[in-house]
């Protein structure tokens, strides 16, 4: 674990605080859920839901969880036997590398990665093989992934909508990934925790859906996105039982159980009518557009992100051509915060200028935020 001791996160946070920068770094909302959401919990507290739930998770959830994916995708999930219920989707990406994976196996994944992949596969012994998607557009090259794989290939992890890149993948790249998995006897993990976040039209596709597909793909979400409840860390696994039965026997000695009062509650959020779900997108797109135009008005290139609430921009033509410079100075230059994109890339050089901004703040934060971004412009 030593080249995992810290994050940029955690790096870039403190240094919001101490400089009092507006946090565009880190992608937590700054609003809560809804108010039935907070309210249910509540009930769930007083009601004496503290102690240790299910192994598995309690019932409800998991019986949620199963009817979501029947209702937005039209699959068909045990709940008693295909569902488990873990810390956050972090937990089930852990859970699941280290349940599937020996030393020696290969898990395929795509730059920019989320940080959490690279961790988990090293703490299983494993390897990782990359496929770089590159700026601006984040296209799968077809070449570069089938050279991916190999016979010891174990897992191909994939995370769509995409963080950082904000980028979903399209049914035929999915195609592509799950007809090579197939080809190599490969497990598909597929991080979904941005589902609801697809803008314009852009469509997601569950990796499960695709014909043939459900019984070779372990699904992961979280209500932390959906429900702007992040630091509850109730997420969910789904897929065939074997799989999740051996994630279950990894999930037991790491955090056992989690989130007691919180899991029926996040039961009776997920059947929340559709005027939430359309909502939350809609709302979130008008947050993206209001921050991307307010960053090319201060200069920047933009890739407009199809899904998640993060945008990637890159600075060169305001004179900036190193990201992580860039970050760590733009709290003076700008009183704003911002990740560099290099830190998600096994070769830092293929998105050195780029850095990440969260849209997923209040009205009033992004305009103040878009507005501090403008003395970025030369004089």
């Amino acid at each position: 674990m030593s080249p995992f001791t810290s994050t940029i996160f955690a790096e870039i946070t403190a240094l919001a605080t101490s400089t009092g920068a507006i946090n565009l770094g880190q992608g937590f909302p700054d609003t809560d859920g809804p108010q039935s959401l907070l309210d249910d919990a509540c009930a769930a507290i007083q009601g004496g839901a503290n102690q240790y739930p299910p192994g598995p998770g309690v019932p409800q959830l998991r019986e949620a969880v199963a009817e979501h994916q029947k209702r937005f995708y039209g699959l068909d999930v045990d709940p008693e036997r295909e569902v488990l219920v873990t810390a956050g989707a972090t937990e089930a990406i852990a859970a699941t590398v280290l349940a599937l994976c020996e030393a020696g196996d290969e898990v395929v994944t795509f730059d920019p990665v989320y940080d959490s992949y690279a961790a988990s596969i090293a703490l299983a012994g494993a390897v990782r093989r990359t496929v770089a998607l590159r700026w601006p557009d984040f296209a799968l090259d077809p070449d570069a992934l089938r050279a991916a794989f190999s016979e010891r290939t174990r897992v191909v992890l994939v995370n769509t909508p995409h963080n950082p890149a904000g980028k979903v993948f399209t049914r035929a790249e999915l195609e592509l990934i799950g007809s090579l998995a197939r080809e190599h006897g490969a497990i598909v993990v597929t991080d979904e925790v941005y589902e609801h976040q697809v803008f314009d039209d852009a469509e997601h596709v569950p990796m499960a859906a695709l014909p043939g597909m459900a019984e070779q793909t372990v699904t992961i979400s979280s209500a932390g996105k959906t429900f702007s409840v992040t630091g509850w860390k109730v997420g969910w696994l789904h897929g065939p039982a074997e799989l999740v039965s051996a994630a279950r026997a990894v999930k037991q000695f790491l955090t056992f159980v989690n989130a007691g009062p919180m899991q029926p509650a996040v039961a009776s959020a997920l059947s929340l009518g559709d005027d939430f779900y359309t909502g939350l997108a809609s709302d979130l797109r008008r947050k993206r557009d209001l921050l991307c135009a307010g960053l090319r008005a201060a200069g920047f290139e933009v890739s407009v992100p199809q899904g998640t609430y993060f945008v990637i921009a890159d600075p060169t033509p305001l004179g900036h051509d190193d990201g992580v410079q860039l970050c760590r100075r733009l709290p003076e230059l700008a009183g704003v915060v911002a990740v560099p994109v290099s830190v998600f890339y096994d070769d830092p050089e293929a998105a050195r200028p780029l850095v990440r901004f969260a849209f997923c703040k209040r009205d009033d934060v992004l305009h103040d935020a878009v507005e501090r971004l403008g003395r970025l412009r030369p004089a």
